[in-house]
């Protein structure tokens, strides 16, 4: 028996040595794994003018990986894939398959084509994410909210890459979809050939179809699943339109088209990159602070900013940045603070499911908010589009002060709730 295994079970919580490294390789091939995810997003511009594109088949470029994420995610979920393959493999599979599906888009004439390869590359992508959660999760029993949130910052920097490039003036689409299609594919390879295990494996699991509806039976599952539900109500949609709410804010201070989607685009890559700095700090809070408690407070802030943040365009573009950045540094602190409590109190040889049934569910809501937005704000403007998110995290703060009350608290951040 190692010094690793003799100590955890005498209730003894050691570093194992190489984490770290193990944490620095897992995110870099989750970022590289993830690209796709966001490649038609940084050349839409160009496919719209290309493909003639309307505003709303355009959308649907991004609406489609959501969906396909969806359906990919409760088909693993079923087969119980994320707790019967080993989480490497998986990701190397789904790599490899989101990798060739954007590279498809080369051959796309138009979106009746592009729309179903953006579905199989966000189907595919279910493999990569899930798994890369349980797989760090091995290394780590203390410290497990500062790694997972490094990977969700990491995958907050690649979300906002995208507004980057378009602030620098883009690239040549085709370019774009081969480029990341590659950096995909090399996600795979990394985490299959340099990743491995860590020393706390999760129990081996059977095919189990039934799982799905066992681990939401759980009340702590539940109620943690809730909370990140209320959260995906509003992150995406924040994500997805902060840059048209900038543009437009900046265009009522009388600034030129062209100046405005440009500046936009680099604020917006700065309200969402922000983001990943709150992933951190919200990993060391959950950890050292307890993670119902972070929660509460980070959903409570970002709450409160997208109630308030379409009322203040009047007051200039420099105030409502300044919102905007708040408002993500904290939408997404509290993110990888949810996954972290269903790995400490689910039925351990079914993680990676209940996992994968989390992250399904809240795509869903997210990808109904997505579309919503833009239907409330051209009847009612931008305040009352943004206001709407609002309750999604107010219900996520009940669901954490119930959970902080529940026996399963004690599980929770070793006994901080």
């Amino acid at each position: 028996m190692s010094e690793t295994d003799q100590n955890a079970s005498s209730g003894v919580i050691t570093d194992p040595p190489g984490r770290w490294s193990a944490l620095a390789i897992l995110a870099a091939a989750l970022v590289l794994g993830k690209t796709t995810w966001f490649s038609a997003s940084a050349v839409l511009p160009q496919l719209a003018e290309q493909w003639a594109l309307s505003p709303s088949a355009g959308a649907w470029l991004t609406i489609a990986v959501q969906l396909g994420f969806v359906v990919g995610a409760l088909t693993s979920a079923l087969l119980t894939l994320p707790d019967v393959v080993p989480p490497r493999r998986l990701f190397l599979i789904g790599a490899t398959g989101a990798a060739a599906a954007n590279a498809l888009l080369l051959t796309a004439d138009g979106a009746a084509e592009a729309i179903p390869l953006r579905f199989a590359t966000g189907f595919f992508l279910a493999g990569v994410y899930p798994p890369a959660l349980k797989s760090m999760a091995t290394w780590f029993r203390r410290g497990r909210g500062v790694a997972l949130g490094v990977l969700v910052g990491a995958l907050t920097i690649g979300s906002a890459t995208p507004h980057l490039v378009k602030g620098l003036g883009g690239l040549d689409w085709q370019l774009v979809i081969v480029a990341t299609s590659v950096l995909t594919a090399a996600g795979g390879l990394l985490a299959e050939l340099a990743g491995r295990e860590g020393p706390f494996p999760f129990p081996r699991a059977v095919f189990d179809p039934h799982q799905v509806r066992r681990v939401m039976v759980d009340r702590g599952v539940r109620l943690a699943s809730f909370g990140y539900f209320g959260h995906m109500w509003e992150l995406y949609a924040m994500w997805a339109w902060f840059a048209a709410f900038y543009t437009a804010v900046l265009a009522s201070h009388g600034w030129a088209t062209v100046d405005a989607e440009r500046t936009a685009a680099f604020a917006t890559f700065g309200v969402i990159g922000i983001g990943a700095v709150g992933c951190w700090l919200g990993g060391v809070l959950g950890d050292q602070w307890g993670r119902t408690r972070t929660t509460a407070v980070a959903m409570t802030i970002s709450g409160g900013c997208a109630l308030t943040i379409g009322g203040l365009i009047s007051l200039g573009p420099g105030i409502v940045l300044a919102v905007g950045l708040l408002w993500g540094f904290t939408v997404v602190a509290d993110s990888a603070q949810f996954s972290t409590m269903v790995t400490e109190i689910t039925d351990q040889r079914y993680v990676g499911t209940a996992l994968t049934v989390q992250l399904a569910t809240g795509f869903v809501l997210s990808g109904a908010t997505i579309w919503l937005v833009p239907l409330v704000r051209d009847v009612a403007g931008w305040w009352l589009a943004f206001a709407m998110l609002a309750p999604g995290p107010a219900l996520g703060v009940v669901a954490m002060l119930a959970l902080k009350r529940a026996p399963e608290a004690a599980q929770i951040a070793h006994g901080r709730g």
